[in-house]
C-alpha cells in the first residue's frame, strides 16, 4: 500500500468529515439564510480539480474513490440549499399574504395585565429588549429587573398565558410588532410538546416562520432563543432543545441554555458585562447578557409548582 496515497486519503476523510454533519444540520434547519452557495461551489470546484488530476495521471485507486465520495456529499449540500431556499420563499409569501390582512395597532404589556395603545405611525424614541414567552415568562417582573439591574435597554415583557408556536406569529404581529425593538428574547415550546412528539418538522417550521416574520418587521432586531427547562432530563424535551439550538444557529441567534440558569448569578453577570464594556470589550452581544440576567433571576425567584407558577418567597 502506497503511504502517500494513504496519507492523502486520510487528509480527504478529515477534510470531508464535517460535510455529512453540515447536510443534516442544514436539512433540519429548513432555511438557507446562513448557507453560502458560493463557498459550497468553491469546494466542489476543488474536488473536481483533484479528480481531474487523478484521471489525467491514470491514478485509478481508492484515493479517487474518496474524492468522488466527498464530491457527492458536498453536492448534496447544494440540493439541500435549494430545497431550503424554496422553503424560505414559501414562508415569505405566507407572511406577505397574512400581513396584508392585518396590522398591529396595540402593544400588550402582559406582566402588567393591561393594554397600552400605540400610534402605528410613530415609533417610540427608546428601543426596547422584548421578552416573548408563555405562562412562566409572564410572571417575570420586567420593571423590577430594569430598576434593580439598571439595564442599558428597556426590558418589556409581552409574554402571555399558554402561548404556543401555533399562535405566536399572529400574536407577535398583533401585539408586539409595533414596539421599537433592538432585540427579542423568545422562550417558546412549552405548549408544543405534543406537536413536537408527533411532528417535529412542523415544530421547526412554525419556529422558523416566526423568526422570519420578526426579521421582516425589524431587520436589525437581534434574537435570543431560550431552551425549555428540563430538570427531569426528559428525552423529548432534550430533543426539542437540540432543535431549538439548531434553529438558533441557523438564524444566527444567541442560544440560552436554561440548564445552567441556576448556576448563573444575575448581579455577577451584569457586573462582568459592564466591566468588559468599560474596557472596550464586547465579549457577548447585549441581548445575551440581558437574557442571562432575566433567566437567572427567574430561576432564583420564580418556581414551578404543580403546573402553576408562584413567585418564590
Amino acid at each position: 500500500m502506497n503511504l502517500a496515497n494513504l496519507l492523502e486519503s486520510g487528509m480527504l476523510v478529515c477534510f470531508g468529515f464535517s460535510w455529512p454533519i453540515n447536510v443534516v444540520k442544514a436539512y433540519r434547519a429548513r432555511t438557507a439564510k446562513s448557507t453560502s452557495l458560493a463557498f459550497i461551489l468553491l469546494i466542489i470546484t476543488g474536488y473536481v480539480a483533484g479528480i481531474c488530476a487523478k484521471l489525467n495521471n491514470h491514478q485509478y485507486n481508492y484515493v479517487l474513490a474518496v474524492y468522488f465520495l466527498n464530491l457527492v456529499i458536498v453536492m448534496t449540500n447544494v440540493l439541500v440549499y435549494f430545497r431550503n431556499r424554496a422553503l424560505d420563499k414559501k414562508r415569505e409569501e405566507v407572511f406577505m399574504g397574512s400581513n396584508n390582512t392585518t396590522k398591529a395597532n396595540k402593544v400588550v404589556y402582559a406582566h402588567e395585565e393591561q393594554i397600552i395603545l400605540a400610534d402605528e405611525k410613530k415609533e417610540p424614541s427608546v428601543s426596547s429588549m422584548v421578552l416573548l414567552g408563555g405562562t412562566y415568562d409572564k410572571e417575570i417582573p420586567a420593571a423590577k429587573i430594569n430598576d434593580e439591574f439598571e439595564l442599558e435597554t428597556d426590558l418589556v415583557n409581552t409574554s402571555t398565558f399558554a402561548l404556543s408556536l401555533k399562535n405566536a406569529k399572529e400574536y407577535f404581529k398583533k401585539y408586539v410588532a409595533s414596539i421599537n425593538m433592538e432585540g427579542i428574547i423568545l422562550h417558546l415550546g412549552e405548549e408544543d410538546k405534543d406537536l413536537f412528539a408527533t411532528n417535529p418538522t412542523e415544530f421547526d417550521n412554525l419556529y422558523l416562520s416566526l423568526l422570519s416574520t420578526i426579521k421582516m418587521v425589524n431587520k436589525k432586531c437581534s434574537l435570543a432563543l431560550v431552551s425549555l427547562d428540563n430538570p427531569r432530563k426528559d428525552a423529548l424535551v432534550a430533543e426539542m432543545n437540540r432543535h431549538i439550538e439548531d434553529i438558533a444557529s441557523s438564524e444566527q441567534a444567541d442560544f440560552i441554555n436554561l440548564e445552567s440558569a441556576t448556576l448563573w448569578n444575575p448581579k455577577a453577570t451584569k457586573a462582568s458585562s459592564d466591566f468588559a464594556r468599560s474596557m472596550g470589550l464586547n465579549v457577548k452581544k447585549p441581548i445575551y447578557d440581558v437574557a442571562k440576567i432575566v433567566y437567572s433571576y427567574a430561576a432564583q425567584n420564580i418556581a414551578h409548582d404543580a403546573g402553576r407558577l408562584n413567585i418564590a418567597g
